[in-house]
């Protein structure tokens, strides 16, 4: 790796984020600074029943200042991904997956935090209880096709990044 820590300085620690500012040998050889953000790895899930329909969930989102159409998900809470992938499909959606099986890993934003996000594909879909937080009391589940959600996805309705992974590569695994 060409980036060399040479010191740390926690800037601001939150109960969700920290803001630290690292002092660093760049791969030129020049001394810097590095500011950054460190959080939990996420999820998110692509939950696809029998009908080839996907899950989807539209919440209130703060900083967008709208309502943000994407798959369920969120942080990892100390779970490993896929633990996390199951109590998060049924914390939002109600529903519990007889089977799930990891689509893939990215870093959605790979130079402002080493937070990933896990994709996961639930099939075999039964009805449980949702378990939502206090920040998710708006939150609505809709079902689409999958070939609808990701026409969403090129149509710039869904944006979230894990959501626009998972519903491309799920969509390439329902064609093959």
């Amino acid at each position: 790796m060409g980036w060399v820590q040479t010191a740390r300085e926690l800037l601001h620690q939150g109960p969700f984020v920290a803001l630290y500012r690292d002092s660093v040998l760049r791969p030129d050889g020049a001394a810097g600074t590095y500011e950054h953000v460190v959080v939990e790895d996420g999820v998110r899930v692509v939950a696809l029943d029998d009908d080839g329909q996907v899950v989807l969930v539209e919440d209130d989102f703060y900083l967008q200042q709208r309502r943000v159409l994407h798959l369920p998900g969120g942080g990892r809470g100390g779970q490993d991904p896929q633990a996390a992938a199951i109590r998060e499909l049924g914390e939002e959606t109600g529903l519990v997956a007889g089977e799930m099986r990891p689509l893939g890993v990215i870093d959605p934003l790979p130079a402002t935090t080493g937070a990933r996000t896990h994709l996961f594909l639930a099939t075999a879909l039964r009805l449980g209880r949702t378990h939502r937080d206090e920040t998710e009391i708006g939150m609505t589940v809709q079902r689409w096709k999958l070939t609808a959600a990701v026409e969403a996805v090129r149509a710039g309705r869904i944006t979230e990044a894990g959501s626009v992974a998972a519903l491309f590569l799920a969509e390439h695994v329902a064609r093959a």
